[in-house]
Formats: structure tokens, sequence, C-alpha cells
């Protein structure tokens, strides 16, 4: 749960200046981590998050964009639940922070999914209805076959309004429904780092590229144990392919290609046979052949997005049939 942590700690200490962005994210946190209560006939508001600095940012924006007092309570871990939790509570306002924020409608009914405001607010919205959401009930698991950005939802109607969210985005999520508990999930590891980019963790993002770059490298490594001349041959090829893919490449982007990412590209044309270690050890100053592989990565992926973007033939396109088989 180590990610999970570094990115609700990065998402508590990004800066927001718009109003509605902030008031999205409110929304969004009081909806997936809160509950409306009535207690001696008054509505009471309270949001349970697992951080201190999550507490803190949520009290800040209620009282700065509302301007009502909240109270954190902190509630000792025991049984299952490991660690400390923190209820924000609002008693006094509790009615008139539900009404503001959209956890009651017009009609003072409570809303099961999202209020309208946000579902229909900008790009941005969308990304704090995310961040909100991740920081009240979501979990990154580590880079591999089973990773997963996932967000417990309070309801299917919330999941529905998150998956929405996704797609303002241009990002894939998926509600399920897990043993009668409703989740929003996403898989894919490109997702997944597109999405931490988009709530506003990237740092967190850059961590989790390293490690996802490392499992791969390594998964390539164990595959490619006890390597016959044939294996070599189409490991060469493969390499061929690549710097074929990169000339392509590097003519799609012309002059938008940032400078770090030109470098390793024209350093895989220059040597199409030569392994990444290899090509680490040719640049000056030597890189890592994680590096130089994290670099290649971006730079083909940034082409083939403009590629389709211009509609014209992506990188794949200078691949020939006698790279592959020949």
């Amino acid at each position: 749960m180590a990610l999970t942590a570094a990115v609700k700690e990065e998402l508590s200490r990004l800066d927001v200046k718009k109003s509605s962005v902030r008031k999205a994210e409110v929304s969004a946190l009081l909806r997936f981590a809160g509950g409306l209560h009535i207690i001696s006939g008054r509505i009471v508001i309270e949001a349970e998050v697992d951080t201190a600095a999550t507490a803190r940012r949520l009290r800040v924006a209620i009282a700065e964009m509302y301007g009502h007092q909240s109270e954190i309570v902190v509630v000792s871990g025991g049984g299952l639940r490991r660690g400390s939790r923190y209820v924000v509570r609002v008693v006094r306002d509790g009615e008139s922070l539900a009404r503001q924020s959209g956890l009651l409608d017009g009609r003072g009914r409570p809303v099961r999914g999202l209020p309208s405001a946000v579902v229909n607010g900008s790009a941005a919205d969308a990304e704090a209805v995310w961040r909100g959401a991740f920081l009240a009930h979501g979990s990154l698991t580590e880079p591999g076959r089973s990773s997963a950005l996932e967000v417990t939802c309070p309801g299917p109607e919330a999941a529905l309004a998150l998956v929405g969210a996704a797609r303002r985005l241009d990002i894939t999520a998926k509600a399920r429904d897990v043993r009668g508990i409703d989740r929003v999930v996403i898989r894919d590891g490109d997702t997944i780092g597109a999405l931490l980019v988009r709530m506003g963790a990237h740092d967190t993002f850059l961590v989790w590229e390293e490690r996802r770059m490392r499992k791969e490298v390594r998964a390539t490594a164990n595959r490619l144990a006890n390597f016959d001349d044939a294996n070599l041959r189409r490991s060469a090829q493969a390499a061929v392919a690549a710097g074929a893919r990169v000339e392509r490449a590097l003519e799609i982007l012309g002059e938008d290609v940032p400078e770090h990412l030109k470098y390793a590209g024209a350093l895989r044309v220059a040597h199409k046979q030569a392994s990444l270690d290899e090509l680490g050890r040719l640049a000056d100053p030597p890189l890592t052949k994680d590096a130089i592989a994290g670099r290649i990565r971006r730079l083909l992926a940034m082409a083939d997005k403009k590629a389709k973007d211009l509609g014209i033939p992506g990188t794949e396109s200078n691949v020939t049939f006698d790279m592959l088989d020949g």
C-alpha cells in the first residue's frame, strides 16, 4: 500500500486555485468518504478518511469555499483496521453544507450519484472528482499482472458517475460489484499512469513508471534466460524493428521532440542491433538500460499519438516483414 499512501500524500499537497474545481473535489470527497446523519433532528455530515493530510485539506476547503467550521475526530485502529482514521465532522451547519456541496438536491433529497453541476462540469472538474474520490477511498497496487487503480464507491450511482468523469478525460474505467461492494477499477498500466497525471500525482507517476519498467525488464530477462541462437537472432531483428519505429517517430515529431528523447532515439537509430544495455553504455553520460527503454517508449508513444491526431501512419508503418521474419 506504499503507492496508495504516496498518491494521497501528494494529492493532499496539490495547490488548486479555481473555486469550481475545489468545490468539485469537496463534493466528491464528501460523497465517497462521508454520509448524512440525523442527530437530534439535525443533519450532520461526517467524512472518514485514512490520512491526516486529507482530513486537513478537506477541513480547510470547507471553511474557505463554504464558510463552515468543522472538527476532526481521530479514530484509533483496531481489529481488522490498521492505523488511525480521521473523521471530518460538520454539525452546526450540516444541512447548509449538504445543499451547497450537492449532497442534497433542491428538494432536500439525498443525491445518490454526484451533483449535476459537477457531472456536467469542465475537464478540470472531472479531474477533481477523481482526486476527491481517490483521497476518500482509492488504492493503487504495485505494477505487474495484478496492478490496479481502484476506488470503493458508496453505491452504483456514484460508481457510474465516476466512470462518466473518467470518460470525459478519455480514460476507460469499469464499474464492478465485488461481493456486494461497488468499485471502479482501472487495470491497464498506461491508463493508470495517465490518470495519475490528470489527478495531479506527477511524482508518484514517475515512481510508478520506474517500477513498471523494472518489472517489464525483469520479466523480459527471465524469458530470455537460456536464449538459443534462433532467439538471439529474433532479438536482433526486434532491435532493428525498434530502430525503424524510432526513425518514423523522429520523422513524425520533427522539431516537437524533447531533446532527451531525441538523443535516445538517435542512439537507437545509429546502433540498430545493439541491446538496451549497450545503448546505455554508448550514451554520454552513460545511462541505465531502464532509462534508455523508458525514453524510447515515451518517444514512440508521443509519436503514435501525434500520428493518430493527424490521421497519418504511425511508427509501426516503418516496420517491414523482413525485419520480423528475416
